[in-house]
């Protein structure tokens, strides 16, 4: 006995009617007037398609019209009279709203002894609630509304950001602006963030790939460095809620704070909101610390994290590096896409020709008020590891000494040119971009001007920043790897002994 089934209903497009059966074996089809249509354009394609093979092109031999001049959307910057600066951003494309409040504190000015104070204090200050909201009824508060408010502290800034529906914007922003004057950090939840610091630190040896970002910090910017130092069972020990106040009272006012919106908003209506939850917060007396010096703590040499289990080296080449606001910025980023990517001669000759990489990269990597790090390396099997770090060098040397050809200028400055406008794809990244050259004092035109430079690139200018800022004798090397099966050894290439690094974790002690 056949089974019934029931046929799919009708699918109207225009004129025209189509009916399936559910069994997909018969097919009744109802042509109207746009079978003319269909057929004219089968006809159409089918004689134009030896004049499309015979129009083929090869990818290079393609052109593309000039990109397209970027503008900044509208945006309102205004100062509240305790000094609390204010950018405003609408964008109407969805019912979204957006902010982010920026605080000129970080990681690096904790005591050097309580490593890990500004991490706990970003936590505890968004899981501990408000000393209006405990912790679970500002989380359900937020819940109910598919909104969030989030908490963060990094090595040079803090901030406080949400996102909320346009409609329970008032609601949202109310729950943001207490997160920000009133945390309650209590005891339990910085208890809690204490024993998920001491797991961390316990696990950190696992991954060899961060083991060696870590120690190569450490090699470059000095194992004391604010840049470089470590969380420690002992560092953590030493915290106390009271440090977590203190450092909040320290530097979260209103004149040291940058506040930006940007979504579905009424500008008028949210200039009022702004001063109705911040108007009457009270500046504070800011004094932050002169940034710490940066030196390169090893000018040279190559060490060794030795981990037998591994088949593989993880390898990092480098020295310390600039700053955005380099006059030689946009050069340097050409370069950079000279030896990097699909295209770029790290790729091609260490990994494609020579076939001793599974990853391989070169990067000047400034940063916006201390100098960042050149850092080159990648992934490669054990015996491949002293081959490696030869062709690494042999690249850095090459680019210094030989001009790039005018086809590497032309495939890195449109690489460079191309990505740009990646950097405007959203109207929260520009006013992000905004904020960040406010916060470092930075022009407001700075990536204009960073475009502008990277089009006036010549290759004259990159082997110059090549020759000027690759610094072969200033190079650390850093490999987190087995030793017994590196062949030839790392001496090959050090005139010196090879410097052993001690990863082992400090035992954790009684909380004080």
């Amino acid at each position: 006995m056949k089974r019934f089934i029931p046929s799919q209903p009708k699918i109207k497009l225009g004129e025209k009617v189509v009916q399936y059966s559910v069994e997909g074996k018969k097919k009744k089809t109802v042509w109207l007037s746009l079978v003319a249509l269909v057929m004219a354009l089968l006809l159409t394609v089918g004689w134009r398609a030896p004049a499309f093979s015979q129009a083929a092109k090869h990818y290079t031999e393609l052109e593309f019209p000039p990109l397209p001049e970027i503008q900044l959307p509208d945006y309102e910057r205004y100062q509240l009279e305790n000094g609390m600066v204010v950018y405003l951003m609408q964008d109407r494309e969805l019912p979204l709203v957006s902010a982010t409040a920026l605080f000129r504190t970080g990681e690096r000015l904790e005591a050097p002894e309580k490593v890990g104070l500004a991490d706990l204090m970003a936590e505890v200050w968004r899981s501990g609630g408000t000393l209006k909201h405990s912790p679970d009824e500002l989380n359900e508060l937020l819940e109910q509304r598919a909104a969030a408010v989030e908490t963060k502290i990094d090595v040079a800034s803090a901030s406080v950001s949400f996102n909320a529906l346009s409609e329970d914007l008032e609601e949202v922003f109310q729950l943001f602006a207490e997160v920000i004057r009133s945390p309650a950090f209590p005891e339990d939840k910085l208890e809690l963030g204490k024993k998920q610091r001491h797991g961390a630190i316990a696990r950190r040896n696992d991954d060899p790939n961060a083991i060696a970002f870590r120690e190569f910090q450490k090699l470059i910017y000095g194992k004391d460095s604010p840049y470089a130092r470590t969380q420690e069972h002992a560092t953590i020990n030493r915290i106390t809620r009271q440090d977590l106040v203190e450092f909040y009272q320290r530097y979260f006012y209103p004149n040291n704070m940058i506040l930006g919106i940007v979504g579905d908003i009424d500008i008028p209506k949210m200039r009022t909101l702004i001063q109705e939850k911040f108007g009457d917060w009270q500046p504070g007396k800011i004094e932050l610390p002169p940034l710490p010096t940066v030196i390169q703590a090893n000018k040279s040499g190559v060490f060794l994290v030795e981990r037998p289990q591994l088949t593989q080296s993880f390898i990092l080449i480098g020295h310390l590096g600039g700053l955005f606001n380099s006059p030689d910025y946009p050069a340097l980023s050409v370069l950079n896409d000279v030896l990097n990517g699909f295209g770029g001669r790290l790729f091609n000759e260490v990994r494609s020709r020579q076939g001793l990489a599974y990853s391989v990269y070169g990067v000047w990597s400034p940063r916006y008020d201390y100098p960042g790090i050149f850092i080159a390396g990648g992934q490669t099997r054990s015996d491949a590891t002293v081959p490696f770090i030869q062709a690494i060098f042999k690249e850095i040397e090459r680019i210094r000494t030989e001009p790039i050809t005018p086809e590497e200028l032309s495939y890195a400055k449109e690489s460079a040119l191309n990505s740009f406008i990646f950097n405007f794809q959203e109207p929260a990244q520009t006013l992000s971009r905004l904020m960040r050259y406010e916060y470092y004092g930075y022009p407001s035109d700075f990536i204009f001007r960073y475009r502008k430079g990277v089009e006036a690139t010549t290759i004259e200018d990159v082997q110059r920043v090549a020759k000027t800022y690759l610094k072969p004798e200033n190079l650390v090397t850093l490999v987190v790897g087995n030793s017994s099966e590196i062949n030839p050894p790392l001496t090959t290439i050090s005139r010196n002994k090879i410097t052993l690094i001690d990863i082992t974790i400090p035992e954790e002690t009684t909380s004080s």
